[in-house]
């Protein structure tokens, strides 16, 4: 077990740069050592989104989305943030309902996330969605999201597509499968 380490010192906090997106802060630190540091991070936001990895027929059911970061179509699972007095299962529904076309019955949480917490403190929540219903709801995409089914038998072999390569996608495939074995259904 690693000993305990004392948190350092925020001396002060400053707004560096502003978009209609980001706010990024210089956030000026003291270590319990008295070596003093400015660290750049996203301002901390209290919103957490939702990653869902549905399944029907016993197949995955995977996006195909735009990514402006890196100009090309990523293949993953459907997310958004929670919307404020949602909980994390209602969020869940919504999105799925907005990006897939399907609403569950039940939904399972399988991990929280973070991201990059060294400049962001995002959360992101995965869960499984299973006995899927079919129902729409609008949503903020500019454009139809295609469907991919990935057979639950070929979990593995997603990490061959050159298109399913974003860190919590992977993350979430492996959560999915290792939850999926202790279910014995793998």
């Amino acid at each position: 077990m690693s000993e305990s380490l004392k948190k350092p010192t925020i001396l002060n906090v400053e707004t560096v740069a502003r978009s209609r997106l980001f706010n990024v802060e210089a956030v000026d630190l003291e270590f319990s050592n008295g070596v003093r540091r400015v660290y750049e991070r996203m301002r901390p936001s209290n919103r957490e989104a939702v990653m869902i990895i549905p399944i029907v027929d016993d197949h995955l059911v995977l996006i195909r989305e735009y990514a402006v970061g890196t100009e090309s179509y990523e293949l993953g699972f459907s997310k958004g943030l929670i919307d404020p007095g949602e909980d994390i299962y209602q969020a869940a529904n919504r999105e799925l309902k907005e990006e897939v076309g399907f609403g569950a019955h039940q939904l399972t949480f399988l991990k929280r996330l973070s991201m990059a917490p060294s400049y962001f403190s995002s959360q992101m929540n995965i869960l499984v969605a299973e006995a899927l219903y079919p129902e729409s709801l609008p949503g903020d995409e500019p454009e139809p999201l295609p469907q991919v089914r990935w057979p639950l038998n070929q979990l593995d072999a997603l990490l061959d597509e050159p298109d399913f390569n974003e860190a919590r996608n992977v993350s979430a495939l492996f959560l999915v499968r290792d939850w999926l074995r202790g279910q014995g259904r793998l």
